[in-house]
């Protein structure tokens, strides 16, 4: 239990860790200055609750790990994010398009991880509740403008919800959580699909968009918890690992 308690938990803080990444690289690079400060601060949210997450990991494991030995010290197969996620940022109806599939997903789950018989779970969830549901009002805020604005953002809007479709079912399938959902520990993500699509249709059609729903299926976009990722993880790792793995003994 304990060994499929920390995997969890990982799980949970690497989703926050390489989606709060990939936000970051907008960082100098958004539209607009007020859109750059918002995707550094939306970053910072999910960064944030990915450091809470990565304390409890080690209070779990012991063994003199740290908040730092999780997301520095890892090789890519030891990550259990989303493929989602982990996708290059692209431009920037594509990356409102991961976010708002991924912020409709995190306003359910944490919604129900509040409830969980885990004190140290239940206690972050109710925190990081507040920050996605913002979360969720900036990306369908921008599906809106997007969706039912020019031909051209239309366009590109569509194109990015119908490419990310398919990425989204791994966010539903049980990989190793069903001894937690028994425990009341984890909650059944398996359940949350339909509110997560409700959540997400009836923003695609106020934005006057389509919704996908004639997407390919690939058994591969169900491997990220399993640890099998894309070749665009490893490029994360290799920026973001650099330094702790070329002078272990620095600090800051």
């Amino acid at each position: 239990m304990k060994e499929t308690l920390l995997k969890y938990v990982l799980h949970l803080a690497d989703n926050e860790l390489i989606h709060g990444h990939r936000l970051s690289e907008w960082c100098g690079h958004a539209p607009n200055l007020e859109i750059d400060i918002a995707m550094s601060n939306l970053a910072l949210d999910n960064i944030g609750t990915a450091r809470s997450l990565y304390q409890y990991a080690a209070s779990i494991e012991g063994n003199g790990k740290t908040e730092d030995s999780y997301p520095y010290l890892r090789d890519e197969r030891d990550f259990y994010n989303f493929l989602l996620v982990e996708q290059p940022r692209g431009d920037f109806a594509e990356t409102i398009a991961r976010c708002f599939y991924y912020d409709a997903y995190q306003v359910h789950f944490y919604t129900e991880l509040q409830k969980s018989t885990d004190t140290h779970l239940a206690a972050i969830a109710e925190k990081s509740l507040k920050e996605v549901a913002y979360h969720l009002r900036f990306s369908s805020g921008w599906i809106a403008r997007l969706g039912d604005g020019t031909d051209e953002s239309k366009e590109k809007m569509q194109h990015a919800l119908n490419k990310y479709k398919p990425y989204c079912d791994e966010m539903f399938h049980l990989v190793f959580e069903l001894d937690l959902i028994n425990s009341g520990v984890a909650p059944d993500v398996s359940q949350l699909q339909e509110l997560w699509e409700k959540t997400i249709s009836e923003t695609i059609h106020e934005a006057t968009l389509s919704y996908p729903l004639n997407v390919e299926k690939n058994p591969f976009f169900l491997n990220g918890k399993n640890g099998i990722h894309t070749e665009h993880l490893g490029f994360i790792l290799a920026q973001m690992q650099y330094l702790q793995r070329t002078n272990p003994q620095a600090t800051w």
